[in-house]
């Protein structure tokens, strides 16, 4: 039985998603125990308070101090962004005493780490607590910012080239990046049809339908943005999904159809693959997770409102590819809907350039290369195991 650990942290939905499809993609082999763990589960609520209202406050009402301080850590020297991590580390370590012990007391074979905290904080526990272990970095952003280089990683998996290119450029080994793509739920591996999911969840069978994705951005401008959409793009519905933003509901509340479009308003919900094969164009920020989703079913999309940082490099990224396009001002969301939805040769380019860079099978891909190489280079010869590799093809 091989047991793998999964640390990330709960800044962001992102990480705690993508931890999840790691979870499922590594379920799915034979002989294999996963746990999943929120790293700030194990600190110090001061700490973990501390920074959850610090990431918050700065990216949500401070965003161009958050982009300064994301661009400002960022080091192009290898040795200076290890030892500036390294010096993070030390900072956290007195706050993060439980981690070790759950650690040690778990006793996983391999760790993969789907956020920064937990992978700069595993160079100490390595030393302080004597839980050394295999570990690998599953990069969630689309360019590899420098608080992702740590000592002791057995290997990075990255959404691109570019990511990787720009790590090696910093001198990490090339042997260590494995483009793999953002891990994604695996329900993006599965066939869908348009008009199947369309018939599932009772959407028009015919006309355009519009998804925006709206629980992370403000409330105030999603309203101007779907009652814009409603009155004036011409499709036949408009699907809002708020996730969480119970405010944003309470917003787009008294909004209303007309005679040509009509609204549909959803909170937390659990089809949002089907939601995104059952569109012709979907409307978001530029989170990783949500961004790769849409990619890997090949649906176009407009982006809006990016954090600034990661959120502006990962929508870059899908705009120069020509998967999607990026708007600053609100007032050109509807305009650019409607040309999209009148020119149906420039939707079909957006969708074979998403599928080109989407990757539906990124967690099964990481789950195999890190069970495969743990066997290969930790396991002994004379071990009972039998070779992953072989077993993947009953997997998919």
């Amino acid at each position: 039985m091989t047991r793998i650990l999964i640390l990330y942290s709960s800044l962001g939905s992102g990480h705690v998603s993508a931890a999840r499809a790691l979870k499922d993609a590594f379920a799915r082999f034979p002989d294999v125990e996963v746990l999943s763990e929120d790293a700030l589960t194990y600190a110090s609520s001061v700490y973990r308070n501390a920074i959850t209202q610090l990431y918050e406050q700065l990216s949500e009402k401070v965003p161009l101090l958050y982009k300064a301080f994301y661009e400002g850590s960022d080091v192009d020297d290898l040795e200076r962004a290890i030892d500036s991590n390294l010096t993070w580390a030390r900072l956290e370590r007195p706050f993060f005493r439980k981690l070790g012990q759950f650690i040690k007391k778990a006793d996983p074979d391999v760790v993969v780490c789907v956020q920064q905290i937990p992978s700069r904080l595993l160079q100490l526990l390595d030393q302080e607590d004597e839980v050394s272990k295999p570990q690998y970095v599953v990069v969630t952003d689309t360019i590899a910012h420098s608080t992702w280089i740590n000592y002791g990683v057995n290997g990075y998996f990255l959404p691109n080239d570019l990511s990787a290119n720009f790590l090696v450029q910093r001198g990490v080994n090339p042997q260590l990046l494995h483009v793999t793509g953002i891990p994604i739920h695996l329900e993006s591996t599965k066939p869908k049809t348009k008009v199947a999911v369309r018939a599932q969840h009772d959407l028009p069978l015919d006309g355009s339908i519009i998804t925006l994705f709206g629980g992370g951005l403000n409330p105030r401008r999603v309203r101007t943005m779907v009652s814009s959409l409603v009155e004036y793009s011409g499709a036949s519905m408009v699907v809002l999904v708020a996730g969480r933003n119970g405010d944003l509901l309470e917003a787009v509340s008294d909004l209303a159809d007309n005679d040509t479009t009509k609204l549909r308003r959803l909170g937390m919900i659990d089809h949002v693959d089907d939601l995104i094969v059952a569109s012709d164009l979907t409307i978001t920020k530029a989170g990783g997770l949500i961004t790769s989703e849409i990619l890997a079913r090949g649906t176009p999309m407009v982006i809006v409102d990016p954090i600034p940082g990661q959120e502006e490099q990962n929508a870059d990224v899908i705009a120069s590819a020509g998967a999607g396009v990026q708007l600053r001002l609100l007032e050109m969301v509807t305009p650019a809907v409607q040309y999209l939805l009148q020119h149906p040769e420039r939707l079909a380019e957006m969708r074979q350039a998403a599928l080109e860079i989407g990757q539906p099978a990124a967690a099964l891909n990481i789950a195999e290369y890190v069970l495969h190489n743990w066997q290969s280079h930790y396991v002994s010869k004379d071990s009972n195991l039998e070779p992953y590799a072989e077993q993947l093809n009953d997997v998919t």
